[in-house]
């Protein structure tokens, strides 16, 4: 969240602003619209339960803070705005008296609220929600009598959008009135409260008056302040009310400085504030779902692509200093304050939004796991009995998480730590018809409403790389399994048999069946070390196992920003815990272990990378000799070892490249794949046209950066052919194997 001076504290100044008021009236019966372009859904959260793993964990130290936070502290800003007596003793941070910010976190406790109850059943958290709900009632109630126009509700005065729309300084005040109105629409969906849909489209309403009197050049003068998520709560709105009003207000924040070069897919985003953006894309596709129009789908989809390959981290996050960089600067942009873990928390809406969209798009749910592991589930101190949660996720050598507390923080990360952790049985499982989509491998338990089938998910993933599904009920299903770009080798059983069905990285693997009371379906997902680098310098790398990401163990020694170098070579892995290693660095003896178990204590995550190379024959892909089919050709490439890679410009069987001519002795070999690739791919590889092996080949850091993925293969003695394709989807370009 951004403000003129970072993280400190705005004073509020400005009178109570006179004006006519605006007669609030109840939202009209029409029925809800269909969302267009929707091809999967979620399942209510009441449908799943989180089974013991850390995700239920965090999220039980959250709902902890919830039995313990008090409401009246946080409505007391809402009702001395609106001349309602409070003896409640103020909050700090960004809720205090004195910050133009205050009043966002009463939504983000109500959307917490509310999927907390939604989750659980447990009415506690539905009493609190239904307090806070009543309680902004009766300000908006008095709002007039206080000289605001009616519908208005706030913590600060209606004069903050006089100096909003007058150009003075002002915080966001739109973002805040944002986080009240999502809050109040969660309560209810989620909470089946109908007084918080007559608060909210009263303040839909106030919104409406509000901007309907702006020209389009003072609107969108307007856009320039952070508005937060406005299009995204107003588009929802609609597709829950009907009420077209709702849907055209929404389109009023649509911001052309940003949007238009997005729908031409261009990449114009250094240097704006990085979470002030990603919720005008998550209104956007929003927008499309409301009304249809493909350029919003198009936006959002060329920004996740922007992002994800071009300004992220390997933990899955985002931004420097709060801003988008030059786009692949990662190695060159590590400090203190990457990551802000809000904008991890957006992408992750986006993600889930575009693959309801899309969901043979496997991709968006392998990027969704990366940012969830290693960045969301690790935000939250696993020491703190009411889950305090980071702001930033330092990536300097030698940084240090810190943590959030009670009422002397309530950042917006302190917000959406609230609803990240309580709503992470949301996105394990999608549905279409009778389609079920395994997306996450978290244990938890799908009660299919309607149904009567259950599906218990049995796992300890990621410490082990498989999970058990148990069906309960009986019915047909076509079950789709994610299997992610990182594994190879990937099986599954039915009953202890393989099934017929591809089981390839990236993809889904479809059972289509129907399944008796008791069926249990076995996945095996091996993992395997890689090294991604960063965009912008092949020499600088991270470390992950699978999905997760590893990080050197410091303790209280602070590497001051100086990257130790690590041999690659000499990662051991622990027998006792696979997520746990050694290695040598250039600082000696090293421990790594997940970045989202990684608390207080100094660590690094990118390290320079060294290593010596696979001994053995080397053979070079342009070398002469080799076979292109296809669409595969030649092309040039500074990162490639030889001058040049061969690059895969289609996907299927008809596109390959063959190694003749490789020597070896009988037996099995190790053979090292070098590849380039911008985003997360895989490979068939197999020898003398025997059976292939499928590799993933995460993404290496840039289509110019180098990276090695292994797969053992048996070999004759004399000459062979090793044959690279991926008949079910793209693969990158390849530099050279190596044969040891």
């Amino acid at each position: 969240m951004y403000s003129l001076n970072r993280r400190t504290m705005l004073k509020a100044v400005g009178a109570v602003s006179a004006g006519v008021a605006l007669a609030s009236k109840a939202e009209a019966a029409t029925a809800a619209p269909t969302p267009v372009g929707v091809s999967a859904y979620p399942f209510p959260l009441s449908a799943v339960r989180l089974l013991a793993s850390p995700f239920l964990d965090n999220m039980n130290r959250t709902l902890a803070y919830f039995r313990f936070v008090d409401p009246d502290r946080l409505l007391h800003m809402f009702r001395i705005n609106v001349g309602l007596p409070s003896s409640a003793q103020p909050c700090g941070g960004w809720e205090s008296p004195n910050t133009e910010l205050r009043g966002h976190s009463t939504g983000h406790l109500m959307s917490g609220l509310a999927q907390a109850y939604a989750n659980t059943g447990d009415t506690t958290y539905k009493s609190k929600g239904d307090y806070l709900v009543s309680s902004l009632a009766a300000c908006q109630s008095a709002s007039p009598n206080a000289g605001f126009h009616a519908g208005y509700l706030s913590a600060y005065p209606e004069s903050f959008f006089d100096r909003l729309e007058s150009g003075q300084q002002v915080w966001a005040p739109y973002y805040t009135l944002h986080k009240i109105m999502a809050g109040l629409l969660d309560q209810y969906t989620l909470a089946g409260n109908s007084q918080a849909l007559t608060v909210l489209t009263g303040m839909a309403g106030w919104v409406k008056w509000r901007t309907d009197r702006l020209s389009q050049a003072q609107m969108q003068a307007v856009l320039d302040t952070e508005f937060g998520g406005m299009p995204e709560v107003l588009a929802n709105l609609y597709l829950v009310t009907g009420n077209r009003d709702h849907l055209t207000t929404a389109q009023r924040f649509d911001h052309a400085r940003i949007l238009d070069p997005l729908a031409a897919n261009q990449d114009r985003l250094a240097g704006f504030h990085a979470n002030t953006q990603i919720p005008k894309i998550i209104g956007a596709i929003r927008e499309y779902h409301a009304s249809g129009t493909t350029r919003y789908r198009d936006i959002a989809d060329n920004f996740w692509r922007i992002v994800t390959a071009h300004h992220s981290y390997v933990i899955g996050g985002n931004s420097n200093g709060e801003y988008f960089q030059t786009p692949d600067a990662v190695a060159s942009q590590l400090s203190d304050t990457t990551c802000e873990v809000c904008n991890t928390y957006n992408m992750l809406k986006l993600t889930r939004q575009l693959f309801f969209t899309d969901p043979t798009r496997a991709e968006l749910m392998d990027y969704y796991e990366l940012a969830l592991l290693n960045q969301i589930l690790g935000e939250q101190d696993p020491t703190s009995a009411h889950g305090f949660v980071t702001y930033y996720t330092p990536l300097r050598a030698g940084g240090i998480k810190t943590y959030s507390n009670d009422y002397g923080d309530f950042t917006c990360d302190h917000g959406t730590g609230m609803e990240s952790q309580t709503k992470f049985a949301d996105s394990i499982y999608f549905y279409a018809g009778e389609t079920l989509y395994v997306n996450l491998f978290t244990a938890s338990v799908l009660t299919w409403p309607g149904r009567a089938i259950t599906v218990k998910q049995d796992t300890t993933f990621p410490s082990a790389s498989s999970t058990r599904l148990t069906i309960g009920g009986s019915g047909h299903i076509a079950l789709k399994i994610r299997i992610p770009s990182w594994t190879s080798g990937a099986t599954i059983r039915v009953n202890g048999a393989p099934p017929s069905v591809a089981v390839t990285p990236g993809t889904y693997a479809t059972i289509d069946r129907t399944w008796a009371d008791g069926d249990v379906v076995d996945v095996s997902l091996p993992a395997s070390l890689s090294f991604p680098r960063a965009n912008d310098n092949s020499g600088v790398g991270a470390v992950k196992y699978g999905p997760v990401v590893l990080a050197g163990q410091y303790g209280t020694t602070d590497l001051g920003g100086v990257l130790p170098t690590l041999r690659t070579d000499t990662l051991v892995q622990d027998s006792a815990n696979p997520l746990r290693f050694t290695a040598t660095a250039s600082t000696g003896s090293v421990s790594l272990l997940p970045f989202h178990q990684t608390h207080h204590t100094r660590y690094t995550v990118y390290w320079k990378i060294a290593g010596a190379p696979p001994q053995g024959n080397s053979y070079e892909a342009e070398a002469g000799g080799n076979t292109l089919g296809g669409q595969a050709a030649v092309r040039s490439s500074s990162g490639a070892s030889g001058g040049a890679l061969v690059g895969y410009v289609g996907n299927g069987t008809a596109n390959y490249l063959r190694f003749n001519n490789v020597t070896a002795t009988a037996g099995a070999h190790r053979i090292t794949v070098y590849y380039a690739s911008g985003e997360d791919r895989s490979i068939a590889i197999s020898a003398n046209g025997g059976a292939a092996t499928t590799v993933g080949t995460p993404n290496s850091g840039g289509w110019d950066t180098v990276g090695s993925v292994t797969a053992t293969l048996t070999l004759v003695a004399g000459a062979n052919t090793i044959l690279i394709t991926n008949a079910g989807g793209w693969a990158p370009d390849i530099d050279r194997i190596v044969v040891s």
